[in-house]
């Protein structure tokens, strides 16, 4: 059966864990919320007893540097991707997220704890219709080498990402992959982040990969991989990449009918993305689940197409 309408977890979810730059201990508890909710932050453990509401929006992001940070100098939540992409792809529309800290656990450095979770408790649908960001024309940008662009796609949301590092340990790999929930678990949910063992002392004078090891994070050394269980897909990295753009691009705010393809890509051109195809109100619409668009109605037939994701 087809989803039409708006969902939230069937009850609270608790998880703990360290933060992957910060490396200091913290724990996050989703809870279910109202419909037209969105997937709400609430940071907690703020001087004075204080808490902030955070929305995860991509007009929220304060800054994209090895990982996604949402709010702003006063409270704010990083290394969202893992945890967004694993509510996107199953299908949750609403949850309150709420964090003692400013980091979300990385856990085992992918999606796959969190996707177990939250399907252990389950999802309910709700009454109120889902909405869906429906791209209506190529959306493009240009980064160094690198590039994005959200193409029109009735059928639900694709991902085309393609990477290339000088590392024969990397090289260049592309993943095009159609979302939904059984697929993202099976192909994405187990790539972990990764990184290179010559930036690790930089990376700890910035204040960042406090917390990474070799329990969280697919270490690479100069010739091998530094990881003695090796990796989880042969191509782990372009899939983890595809992971990110997942978790990055659900902060349209509601589930894309688009196709999204990148070259060298990563969290700064995901959210810039989303920034150029919002500034531009030609470049898309805003349809429900009964196919009602704000610009003009969009196919109930596309938009039936797109809930096959949650099957």
């Amino acid at each position: 059966m087809l989803n039409l309408k708006q969902t939230t977890i069937r009850s609270r979810v608790d998880l703990t864990g360290i933060g992957v730059h910060g490396g200091k201990p913290v724990s996050v508890s989703l809870h279910p919320a109202n419909a037209d909710t969105g997937i709400l932050f609430l940071r907690t453990g703020l001087p004075n007893g204080e808490t902030k509401r955070i929305r995860a929006d991509w007009s929220s992001v304060g800054a994209t540097e090895l990982c996604t940070v949402i709010g702003d100098q006063k409270a704010s939540v990083s290394t969202i991707e893992h945890l967004m992409a694993a509510l996107y792809a199953i299908g949750v529309d609403n949850v309150l997220v709420e964090i003692d800290g400013p980091e979300v656990p990385i856990l085992d450095g992918s999606s796959e704890p969190f996707m177990d979770a939250i399907e252990a408790v389950g999802i309910v649908r709700m009454n109120a219709p889902r909405r869906f960001v429906r791209v209506l024309k190529p959306v493009r940008i240009e980064q160094g080498r690198g590039w994005a662009e959200l193409l029109p796609h009735d059928r639900g949301f694709r991902l085309e990402v393609e990477i290339d590092f000088d590392t024969p340990l990397i090289g260049r790999q592309k993943k095009v992959f159609e979302l939904t929930a059984r697929g993202f678990r099976r192909e994405l949910s187990r790539a972990r982040t990764f990184g290179f063992m010559r930036d690790v002392e930089h990376l700890w004078k910035a204040g960042f990969a406090l917390g990474a090891s070799l329990d969280n994070t697919v270490a690479l050394g100069d010739d091998k991989i530094l990881n003695p269980e090796g990796l989880r897909y042969p191509d782990e990295f372009v899939r983890h990449k595809t992971l990110d753009a997942v978790g990055d691009l659900s902060l349209a705010g509601a589930p894309l009918l688009a196709h999204y393809r990148s070259y060298c890509g990563g969290h700064k051109m995901n959210v810039s993305i989303l920034k150029a195809l919002f500034a531009d109100p030609a470049a898309y619409e805003i349809v429900d689940g009964l196919g009602h668009g704000s610009a003009g109605a969009a196919s109930g037939e596309a938009v039936a197409m797109a809930c096959a994701a949650d099957a």
